[in-house]
């Protein structure tokens, strides 16, 4: 996490300027995850823009069943109207070989159907949730936000992950202490082949994961070797004896062959160490 040397007065400086790029859209179509930055976003354009706001998220195989669940929850519940659409990522030319520009070849095209539905609704505007801290990783998937002329708001205004978390924490959304979470492309080490039934098989691990109550967790996917990524404090749970057999097990059963732990623990981006 980059650290950040601010005073709350500044974090509020940046939430104002947030507040006035989104006035000056007139209208946005927030490409919405349900994660942490992009249902801030998406509420704070809310305030600004009222009606004049929409989310649009994609259906894919290489999102979770709960990702979808919980940004339609969200919706919902704050009255923003919503569009789901199919995104077959299997279909996106180049896709599956999972070069290390997999992440570019895969934002270009979502973010075309995005501009598309956005059209459709009179809307000029799409603007995606990427913050400050977002720029400090190999990020191929931000040329195709520049290419296509797709707007960040909490870029723009200098905000980092954890001053999103503050400030949604004060807004009382119930995102504010969501853990990180990333496509499960990400999952698979660059030149291996990302298929569908593997892409399961990593949403049923880290799942698993999730209901043993570990908080923040990455299932990494070597052929059928999964690699376990927890926070370091929570590395000796993963080693309870009932808990380490039960995932073991439950693992194989989702066709991993071989279930490893990493000892350097959760961090975002580890595939991108090998570039």
């Amino acid at each position: 996490m980059t650290e950040i040397s601010t005073t709350s007065e500044n974090i509020y400086m940046k939430a104002e300027e947030l507040k006035q790029h989104l006035r000056s859209l007139e209208n946005v179509a927030v490409a919405f995850s349900g994660g942490v930055d992009s249902s801030f976003l998406l509420k704070v354009a809310q305030e600004v823009l009222g009606d004049r706001v929409i989310a649009i998220t994609a259906v894919s195989c290489s999102f979770p069943e709960r990702e979808f669940q919980e940004a339609a929850a969200f919706c919902e519940k704050m009255g923003i109207r919503q569009f789901f659409y199919k995104f077959d990522i299997m279909k996106v030319p180049g896709f599956c070989k999972n070069p290390p520009d997999r992440c570019y070849l895969c934002k270009k095209e979502l973010f075309r159907n995005m501009a598309r539905i956005a059209q459709e609704q009179d809307i000029q505007c799409v603007a995606e949730g990427s913050n400050m801290d977002d720029m400090g990783d190999y990020r191929p998937g931000m040329r195709a936000v520049s290419e296509l002329g797709i707007r960040s708001p909490l870029r723009e205004a200098g905000l980092y992950k954890e001053e999103v978390r503050t400030l949604s924490r004060e807004m009382g959304l119930p995102t504010w202490e969501k853990p990180s979470f990333a496509c499960l492309s990400s999952r698979f080490a660059y030149g291996e082949r990302i298929t569908e039934e593997k892409l399961a098989m990593v949403e049923q691990a880290e799942e698993l994961l999730f209901e043993k109550g570990f908080r923040q967790a990455r299932v990494r996917i070597h052929d059928r070797l999964a690699r376990i990524e927890v926070m370091p404090g929570e590395q000796e749970k993963l080693m309870v004896e009932d808990i380490r057999k039960e995932i073991v097990s439950k693992f194989r059963s989702f066709g991993f062959a071989y279930v490893s732990m990493d000892l350097e623990g959760y961090r975002t981006g580890s595939m991108n160490e090998t570039l």
